[in-house]
């Protein structure tokens, strides 16, 4: 049967990826309902493609532009959060790729998950700030949860495998890898200088801004460590983070015999997108294969916690639990804005954040109101920070 497919968050590079395979294949998949915040022009461009049966977008004056753009195709044009959660619980749909960047895509994954979906998890931010929530709900109403994110999809893939999933059995540690990001070689002194553009520019992986300069700052491999620990029912001191520059070895996991098994493919979105889509199958995927002799090294090296001191303060917030992982997004969420408006420094994004994080009151997770509470407060006491200057 034809998976029908729900893309939330379909103008971001997960959501064009997304896209390239469905058109791919055909026989396989069908996009039944798509959403996006204000790209008006690309969604059209969907839209007239695929001729997806429902349309969300973040506004009503986004939705009613493209709909006016699309009066001739058959679809049921909505807009707003509301409808992106219909979308995602749709009876219709079989799988639905939650791509939306950042914590308004919390809100849609859960309905998504509530409606017993295939969720493809691309927001880690809905484990960052609701982990055991959103766990809890992955149980309750037994949806089957597969991760995007490379990293995580090829955890998922070292690990042992039974008919309920992954298992830690005779599992000793996990190395998640990172590119190090542009700036890796950078002196404190050079980093001061990083514009936008710089940041911007990763050297392995084509992504939206924001996820950019959080993979610049390593802020982005503090958010999959705890994305990690929830999904996978680990703690920090069981995860091992590794500097490995040509972004060929996405994850690792290390048994307690010495082996070590290793998921290695070209740095494209498509394969861990594709694995997800399909699971437990393989589709091909169009990827270039992987040329070890083309290659010929791969390097790795250990963080420096001293110039990227985002990747402490993400094992510092799980470590104070509840709150404070919603804390730490929504503020880091707020000053990469910043940054990116050059209203800060590069080096401020961390100062920042672990400033908030150090003053803010840390609540436990009882329900999903506490997690706005805390994102919303958060939120206002960074823009504050910023407007006077006072993290200086």
């Amino acid at each position: 049967m034809i998976q029908q497919v729900c893309l939330l968050g379909a103008t971001g590079s997960i959501g064009s990826s997304t896209l390239d395979l469905i058109e791919q294949h055909p026989e396989r998949f069908s996009l039944f309902a798509v959403a996006a915040n204000s790209s008006v022009t690309r969604m059209v461009d969907i839209c007239q493609r695929f001729k997806p049966k429902r349309v969300v977008m973040g506004s009503s004056d986004a939705c009613e532009q493209v709909e006016r753009e699309c009066s001739n195709l058959d679809i049921q044009f909505e807009y707003g959060v509301d409808a992106m959660s219909s979308i995602a619980a749709d009876s219709n749909v079989d799988q639905v790729m939650a791509a939306i960047m950042g914590f308004a895509g919390l809100i849609p994954t859960l309905a998504a998950v509530r409606a017993g979906k295939r969720v493809l998890l691309a927001n880690k931010e809905s484990l960052v700030t609701a982990g055991q929530l959103f766990m809890d709900e992955v149980l309750k109403y037994k949806a089957t949860l597969l991760p995007i994110d490379s990293e995580h999809n090829a955890i998922y893939q070292c690990l042992p495998q039974n008919i309920n999933g992954v298992t830690k059995k005779n599992v000793q540690k996990v190395f998640l890898t990172a590119s190090g990001g542009p700036f890796r070689k950078f002196s404190l002194e050079e980093m001061q200088q990083i514009t936008p553009e710089q940041a911007c520019k990763h050297p392995n992986w084509s992504m939206g801004q924001k996820i950019s300069v959080d993979s610049a700052s390593l802020m982005n491999k503090g958010l999959e460590l705890i994305e990690a620990c929830w999904l996978f029912n680990l703690q920090p001191d069981d995860i091992e983070v590794v500097i490995h520059p040509q972004s060929i070895i996405h994850s690792m996991v290390s048994y307690c015999d010495g082996s070590v098994i290793a998921q290695m493919g070209n740095p494209d979105m498509k394969t861990p997108i594709a694995y997800g889509m399909t699971w437990p199958d393989r589709i091909c995927t169009q990827v270039k294969p992987l040329d070890l002799i083309d290659i010929a090294q791969l390097d790795f090296a250990a963080p420096d916690y001293k110039r990227f001191p985002n990747l402490q303060l993400a094992t510092d917030a799980w470590s104070l639990g509840g709150t404070a992982m919603a804390t730490l997004n929504a503020t880091n969420e707020v000053t990469v804005a910043a940054f990116l408006n050059k209203e800060i420094g590069f080096l401020d994004i961390a100062k920042i954040n672990a400033k908030i994080l150090e003053q803010s009151d840390v609540f436990p997770v009882t329900d999903l109101d506490v997690v706005f509470e805390a994102d919303k407060v958060a939120r206002v006491k960074t823009n504050d920070l910023i407007h006077h200057k006072a993290y200086l």
